[in-house]
């Protein structure tokens, strides 16, 4: 086992001391770093340079080459669980992910596998370990997962979707077959974490990003339950040290309190929720992951540093605080807008920690 380099990432979601703020990107190796471009058209597509152990470990040490992040994340895609489950993905160019074959009867559900993880998505476990042999112990390595719900809603959907008519009219009119949807995906995204987790990722993240649509009922139903079950079957120390579990809920800070309790060891908040008032909510709970608007990029480098200094200020003092984006990076944003804001961090935070 290396001895990790800087784990200040593993040890703020722990809340134990840090000398500094850690810092990481949602996105961080994406569309607005031409390096990453380069890689893809060598690639071919989307889901090749996923599949292609080499690529999708270069590509997810890219970032760590240009900007002193505190964490990789694993390049891969939420939808690959659908996919091994027969439902066809695959990718048009600006359109998003779209699915072959739906799932919106009983029957489509009762027929849906249960996803063999070392076989189906070997290439993701084959990319961790490639990740965290190349890494060499310089940063922790984050795997992730969507969330049950999330998933559910483009397998439902067939696509992305702005009002989950198909999926919202099985949750309310079908909630038995909603239920036993879910439960296969929560299996399946269980054991699709503990091989990341087996094969090297340090930390996982579960993205509920489509858990705000809900209403409170509804979410604690159908998103949260699912979220904490899974949390509950994961392995939880691997390599004599504890692997973190972060829950993000994009739209979901006001049900901070609930999700405090699910025994994840930190929640990420999106922007639209203040984190010195999320801190207050959960106390010594958890710790927190977040929240920059990730369209402070576009502004200038002393606005980024601004507005970091100030998520800093509303934190206030102390460890548990992981800094982040409260979603993706956009595509367009410059990479010297993102090095300023992890130059920022760092700099700013060290005198919060003193």
């Amino acid at each position: 086992m290396t001895e990790l380099k800087n784990d200040r990432f593993l040890r703020a979601l722990s809340r134990e001391p840090v000398d500094m703020t850690p810092v990481w990107m949602m996105r961080q190796a994406g569309r607005y770093l031409p390096e990453y471009l380069e890689t893809r058209k060598k690639a071919g597509s989307f889901m090749d340079l996923c599949r292609n152990t080499d690529l999708a470990c270069e590509v997810t040490i890219q970032p760590l080459e240009r900007f002193e992040l505190d964490a990789a994340i694993l390049f891969s895609d939420i939808l690959t669980i659908p996919d091994a489950m027969g439902l066809g993905l695959y990718f048009e160019t600006g359109e998003g992910p779209k699915f072959k074959k739906t799932v919106r009867t009983e029957a489509d559900v009762d027929q849906l596998p249960i996803p063999e993880v070392e076989r189906d998505l070997d290439y993701v476990v084959n990319a961790v370990r490639r990740i965290r042999q190349e890494l060499n112990g310089r940063v922790p390595l984050i795997g992730f997962s969507g969330s049950p719900w999330t998933l559910a809603t483009y397998m439902i959907e067939g696509q992305g979707s702005r009002e989950y008519r198909h999926a919202k009219a099985m949750l309310y009119g079908q909630p038995e077959v909603m239920h036993r949807l879910l439960d296969k995906l929560a299996e399946t995204v269980t054991h699709y974490l503990n091989a990341q987790i087996r094969a090297g990722a340090q930390a996982v993240q579960i993205f509920d990003s489509w858990g705000g649509a809900l209403s409170t009922p509804a979410y604690m139903e159908f998103s949260l339950k699912y979220m904490e079950q899974i949390v509950h079957g994961l392995i939880r120390e691997h390599e004599g040290r504890k692997v973190p579990v972060i829950l993000f809920t994009k739209g979901g800070g006001q049900w901070l309190e609930a999700m405090s309790v699910t025994g994840a060891d930190a929640l990420g908040l999106d922007w639209t929720t203040e984190l010195g008032d999320a801190r207050r909510r959960v106390g010594h709970r958890v710790a927190l992951q977040g929240n920059m608007d990730p369209s402070c990029l576009f502004a200038s480098p002393a606005a980024i540093r601004a507005e970091a200094g100030r998520i800093l200020d509303s934190y206030g003092q102390g460890s548990g605080h992981v800094f982040n984006l409260g979603h993706g990076i956009n595509q367009f944003v410059p990479p010297e807008h993102a090095k300023a804001l992890v130059d920022a961090v760092h700099e700013l935070s060290v005198k919060r920690h003193a």
